[in-house]
């Protein structure tokens, strides 16, 4: 009798995080959707025992979202494989109301419409992430529903900050030649990994140590990064559909140089991401040579040499900076 095949080892389920963003559109399909993409996705990186919160977690954030925010919507799936997390996503920058404990209700996991009560009783965590031009209501879904709920977070919050006061030692920082698209990529790809650590620092601390580390990091630095990047400055470059724009930057010395941090800081986050299996937030090669070109300039500048356009910039050049090791790596 023939023996049986060895068994075939499991497959790595990590591909479904990397999934878009699903667009929802207006209606109760838009709600049957969300539900349907989010338990696929559960059952797609094996975790069959999140489904019944995931769904329940879903439809109440979709529904809240058609109903009090406004479009466009989205759902997606994003965390790691021990710990995903479902964010949806709106046009609106009001709060949703936050719930208070609910009592006397038996039924309060078998309706809609009760505000954030049945995701706080579906999750293990759960917040609002407040960005530029929306929010994310997002939660991590739990093996089952519980009695108590879980207070949820207000995060993303930017707080008004004082008038710049005129630097003694202020410098013109020129970065010539810069490729919109790629730089638009670049903000993209800023916001989405700020965001994650983030999330996962709230939710995870104690599983990923590193992410509060890089949160941490990310806010230590975020407005020099603000004030450096000439966003401003880009956007109306974009408006009148160039290609490629030079920047203009006056900021002072110290931030300047204080910048070239973050090139140690995205060398550190690409690790984490492809060890915590996060893949869709590693930058590409080109991704890394342009950042690297970007970033390199306010440190090349700060120490008085002269500006070098993208065009122009050795793609195997490596700032001096960049052979520090960042803070939290420690």
């Amino acid at each position: 009798m023939a023996s049986s095949p060895p068994p075939v080892p499991p497959v790595e389920t990590t591909v479904p995080l990397n999934r878009p963003a699903l667009s929802l559109g207006s209606g109760p399909r838009g709600v049957q959707d969300a539900r349907r993409w989010v338990v696929e996705t559960c059952r797609d990186v094996d975790r069959g025992d999140l489904i019944h919160c995931a769904e329940l977690g879903t439809s109440e954030l979709v529904t809240n979202g058609l109903l009090h925010a406004r479009p466009p919507l989205s759902v997606r799936v994003r965390g790691t494989r021990e710990h995903p997390r479902v964010e949806v996503r709106d046009g609106s920058l009001d709060l949703p109301i936050m719930p208070d404990e609910v009592t006397d209700d038996d039924d309060v996991l078998l309706t809609f419409g009760r505000g954030l009560s049945i995701v706080a009783r579906c999750a293990t965590a759960w917040g609002v992430e407040v960005e530029e031009d929306g929010k994310i209501v997002w939660f991590t879904p739990a093996s089952q529903p519980a009695d108590q709920m879980v207070h949820g977070v207000v995060t993303g919050l930017v707080a008004p900050r004082a008038p710049a006061q005129p630097s003694p030692d202020e410098m013109r920082i020129d970065i010539m030649g810069v490729p919109l698209r790629t730089f638009v990529e670049f903000q993209h790809h800023y916001r989405e990994l700020r965001r994650e650590v983030r999330l996962l620092a709230l939710a995870h601390e104690a599983d990923y140590p590193l992410a509060k580390d890089l949160s941490d990091l990310f806010g230590s630095l975020e407005r020099d990064l603000r004030e450096g990047i000439g966003a401003a400055q880009t956007e109306r470059a974009l408006q009148s559909g160039d290609a490629v724009t030079d920047l203009h930057v006056a900021m002072p010395r110290e931030s300047a140089a204080t910048l070239g941090r973050f090139i140690e800081l995205l060398d550190l986050a690409d690790a984490f991401c492809q060890e915590e299996r996060l893949l869709s937030l590693a930058r590409t090669s080109e991704q890394r040579r342009f950042q690297r070109w970007f970033l390199g300039e306010f440190v090349r500048q700060e120490k008085g040499q002269a500006a070098v356009a993208w065009r122009d910039s050795d793609p195997t050049a490596t700032p001096s900076s960049a052979g520090r090791r960042a803070s939290c790596a420690r």
